[in-house]
């Protein structure tokens, strides 16, 4: 049996310290090789150490580097001693969203599949997979399936209607971000499972668990992220899982059980599952199998997907609506207004015909981008157009989102919440690329129509019956939550309301 004295250990460590920190000097040299400049990297770290530390998020360290940067079309970053490149120029943007996407269809995530079945879902995987998961998809999140979708939603929305006001006439504080994703949990349960989820009312909802489990990440799950990006192929090796045992066998148990129950009773329902049953039922064998991770694969990801991002979005819609009075009163006379015209209800054609709620939904994701960063991964070797840089095949490019959206050049006064930027005029004079919240080219989120439905209906069921403003606990500016990879207040957002004038009673929203 091997023994180890004190010293030997001591000597041991520093060797191995020694050799890793010369090993980095070398690769951290990759980049001035090519004439590339970039902020210089730590030894063994590189570029993103606080981020790994969950000090900083990953989107406010790109903001960073693109504010100080943005003279410079790209730049040369390193995580831990892996060479990225992050774009700020917007042409290059659209070279590596559409032009050139051939060569970008990959998002750069590792997915171990064999032991980790939930991350070989649309959103992380790439290739011939991707591409024909795609295909697949796409008509499933059409307009028309959105709009036999649309009732579903609806009731969803009517529950969580009368969930706030019976729990504001308690007289408890409310955390607006807290209710908000109950009421996307529920939604989502709705239109992807066919369950009643239970998340408005029940402390016990195994949904919303599982959802506060992949947004309210550990220590261990910074270590495994920094080590899928910055350790790639030792994550491979080790075969590590980006998700715990007991997700995956919840996800997967329940779309094999909602499955099997409803082709035991011959269930037809207009929703998610339903639509990957046919996908399933007509796929074709020679392609790959549809088996039951997969499919879980694609309802984790719709899941997850669904419900954070459009519960921080209305979140920080509030929050904003609640420091500018003039434009949300704005915005309850033009919600108070349709619902008068369509006798108390807003049918699935009304929402889209809301303009000025689309404005302040447009700018809540100007400012507040619940995907705050993309990546992209080079499949074959690329030269940067009008430069001489060769970047081999494998490399992952950052867009700085957050940066872009708040960049002066594109939106004067970007710290200034207003919709107006998003009048039709004002569009048309943008560069495309400058807004990005839900990407761009073939890999655009797909569910950007229920996204947007979603969050709509979410806000007007809140404004049509109170009136929203801050409270004492309120916090200006927010802090940004390090620990998330989708853009949160670190502490929620806390704001107080009242019934809306013509209401009997007050309500308190905190």
């Amino acid at each position: 049996m091997w023994q180890f004295t004190f010293l030997e250990i001591v000597i041991s460590c520093v060797t191995i310290l020694t050799v890793l920190y010369y090993y980095s000097i070398t690769k951290h040299s990759y980049w001035t090789g090519k004439n590339v400049e970039g902020p210089k990297p730590l030894p063994i770290y590189g570029n993103f150490l606080d981020v790994a530390l969950m000090k900083t998020s990953l989107a406010e360290k790109l903001r960073d580097f693109y504010q100080v940067w943005k003279h410079k079309p790209f730049i040369g970053l390193f995580h831990g001693t892996v060479p990225v490149v992050m774009i700020s120029d917007l042409t290059l943007l659209k070279h590596v969203f559409v032009k050139d996407f051939t060569t970008f269809t990959d998002r750069g995530l590792l997915v171990n599949e064999d032991v980790d079945p939930l991350s070989n879902n649309l959103f992380s995987t790439g290739g011939h997979r991707w591409r024909r998961l795609r295909s697949k998809l796409s008509p499933v999140f059409t307009s028309g399936k959105l709009k036999q979708m649309y009732h579903l939603l609806s009731e969803c929305a009517d529950h969580f209607e009368k969930y706030v006001i019976d729990l504001a006439a308690k007289g408890d504080p409310i955390e607006c971000k807290e209710i908000t994703a109950k009421f996307t949990t529920d939604v989502i349960g709705s239109c992807a499972f066919g369950l009643n989820m239970n998340a408005l009312t029940s402390e016990n909802s195994e949904f919303r668990k599982m959802g506060k489990k992949v947004f309210d990440p550990s220590v261990r799950d910074s270590v495994v992220r920094t080590m899928r990006d910055s350790l790639p192929v030792l994550f491979k090796f080790l075969k590590i899982r980006v998700f715990s045992r007991e997700m995956t066998k919840f996800f997967v148990n329940s779309t094999a059980e909602t499955i099997a129950y409803r082709i035991k009773h011959n269930i037809v329902r207009p929703d998610f599952i339903h639509l990957l049953m046919e996908l399933r039922k007509d796929s074709d064998p020679t392609d790959f199998e549809w088996t039951d991770e997969l499919v879980a694969a694609q309802v984790f990801i719709f899941f997850l997907a669904g419900f954070e991002t459009s519960a921080t979005t209305i979140s920080f819609a509030l929050y904003e609506l609640a420091q500018n009075e003039s434009i949300q009163e704005k915005l309850r006379d033009e919600i108070q207004s349709a619902l008068k015209t369509h006798n108390g209800s807003l049918p699935f054609e009304v929402i889209k015909e809301l303009k000025y709620l689309d404005k302040v939904f447009q700018e809540t994701l100007r400012k507040h981008p619940p995907l705050s960063f993309l990546s992209r991964r080079s499949v074959k070797d690329y030269t940067i157009p009008d430069t001489t840089v060769h970047i081999p095949s494998g490399t992952k490019i950052f867009i700085p989102i957050l940066g872009l959206h708040h960049d002066p050049q594109y939106y004067p006064d970007p710290e200034v919440f207003d919709p107006e930027r998003f009048a039709a005029e004002a569009v048309q004079k943008r560069p495309q690329m400058a807004y990005l919240p839900f990407g761009e080219g073939p890999r655009i989120c797909i569910g950007a129509r229920f996204a947007v439905y979603q969050t709509k209906m979410g806000i007007i069921q809140i404004l049509k019956n109170f009136k929203v403003s801050l409270c004492s606990k309120s916090k200006v500016p927010y802090d940004i939550d390090p620990t998330t990879f989708v853009l949160s207040a670190r502490d929620g957002f806390r704001e107080s309301g009242r019934r809306r004038e013509g209401q009997e009673g007050k309500n308190r929203i905190r």
